[in-house]
């Protein structure tokens, strides 16, 4: 290519494989459940330091709920354990936080975290974290067009972005799945219209910086054209 590489403007990850990380180690599923915050926490860090401006992180699916009560609430545990301190490191670092997903299934105490390190993060200026919590894209596009019909309008591609929970943040460019699998599994339906997929057997607690940063290569070298010639 010559030159500096090519960086993707807005990275997605799908963190898949920590149920399977820990089951490799016979250790109960939260112990790989707490690893992949962990490796979250790190590996959002590196991303911007990369020079990544949006990153939209695919931590809990609405389809993720309906797994054993107990598996859920110990994911919560976790959440209200690693949110504050993720928070200020990301008020440290200059970034913005952005949640998306139906806080409606949320606990309460849990929605108002979000809106407080919303709130608390607001100002940052060198990148946004998104962190997709109860999220699924076939519920959002759902609510967009019911928003649509509700105003009584007709919306073209761009008037239906702005409905959607990541209105005013740009279509992923690059969008990273661990662990094996080979799909988009309900995440950004609409925003992955044209963006590049980069897929890898690591289990996401064991997807390391340089994975990352191989998945950055890769993207460099693709010819994107939109559609055109």
């Amino acid at each position: 290519m010559g030159g500096e590489q090519r960086i993707p403007q807005h990275v997605a990850i799908i963190m898949d494989g920590n149920g399977r990380w820990a089951k490799k180690r016979l250790l109960p599923r939260s112990a790989g459940h707490r690893a992949g915050m962990n490796r979250m926490i790190a590996l959002s860090e590196h991303v911007f330091d990369s020079g990544v401006r949006f990153c939209t992180l695919y931590a809990l699916s609405a389809e993720n709920l309906r797994r054993p009560q107990e598996e859920v609430d110990a994911l919560f545990s976790l959440f209200r354990e690693y949110f504050k301190k993720k928070v200020e490191l990301l008020k440290k670092k200059n970034i913005a936080l952005k949640v998306i997903g139906d806080r409606t299934l949320l606990p309460a105490d849990i929605v108002q975290l979000i809106e407080g390190g919303e709130a608390y993060t607001a100002e940052g200026t060198r990148g946004t974290l998104l962190l997709a919590i109860a999220y699924g894209a076939r519920q959002e596009i759902v609510q967009a067009v019911n928003a649509a019909v509700a105003a009584g309008r007709a919306v073209d591609a761009e008037g239906f972005s702005r409905l959607l929970s990541t209105a005013g943040i740009p279509d992923p460019d690059l969008i990273i799945r661990t662990g094996r699998e080979r799909r988009l599994s309900n995440f950004l339906l609409w925003q992955a219209a044209y963006a590049e997929l980069y897929f890898t057997d690591r289990l996401f607690p064991d997807f390391g910086n340089r994975d990352l940063d191989r998945a950055l290569a890769d993207f460099a070298q693709r010819e994107r054209r939109f559609g055109n010639v």
